[in-house]
């Protein structure tokens, strides 16, 4: 039973898409030099002006830009000169050649946990998610579905499919895990305008 508070972000687990299976694969995206804000394994991330990703909060409705979420990076490390693959990026890396590696599918499947119970009702709605900041240590987002937001609103991001029902979680948990997916155009590959 998800009895526990353990948010983990967004996991990838599979794809609506009916082209094929979900294969994990990443597309490598950079991250500007010096950017300020920490990412961690399991954040969205959204494109910005300049061709980079930066961390995107999908809280209270529709990201502009979010193109998938961040599953690790590259970068030479300031400090040792020596090429680090990391779960998270630190806030203000100094690098030229930082990479994210980003699950951009659009037709994305990926669970989270919600911070409560969220009923079988919930099945079908939107929802948003709350942001908070990832940890250091495990190198994870903390990031977890607003149950409080479910919701028919079109402008949330996020969209329940399933529940994880297996020996640790079942519907209605305390703190029940989720299978979510994009809401339809709420990711950029899906929108009409360009970041």
């Amino acid at each position: 039973m998800a009895t526990t508070a353990t948010p983990m972000g967004a996991e990838p687990v599979d794809t609506l898409s009916a082209s094929g299976s979900f294969t994990g694969k990443v597309r490598h995206i950079k991250i500007a030099s010096g950017y300020g804000t920490a990412i961690f394994y399991g954040d969205f991330v959204k494109l910005v002006a300049a061709g980079t990703v930066e961390k995107a909060a999908v809280t209270t409705s529709v990201v502009a830009g979010t193109v998938g979420i961040f599953v690790g990076c590259a970068y030479t490390d300031p400090n040792t000169n020596q090429k680090t693959f990391a779960q998270y990026f630190p806030a203000s890396t100094a690098a030229s050649d930082i990479v994210a590696y980003v699950v951009d599918d659009p037709k994305l499947l990926f669970r989270m946990q919600a911070d409560e119970a969220i009923a079988q009702t919930g099945l079908g709605n939107n929802v948003s998610a709350v942001s908070t900041a990832g940890s250091t240590s495990i190198g994870r987002s903390r990031n977890a579905l607003d149950g409080g937001s479910i919701a028919t609103t079109n402008t949330l991001p996020l969209r329940i499919v399933d529940f994880v029902d297996g020996p640790t979680s079942a519907v209605g948990d305390a703190f029940t895990d989720c299978i979510v997916t994009y809401l339809p155009l709420s990711h950029a590959y899906e929108t009409k305008l360009g970041v």
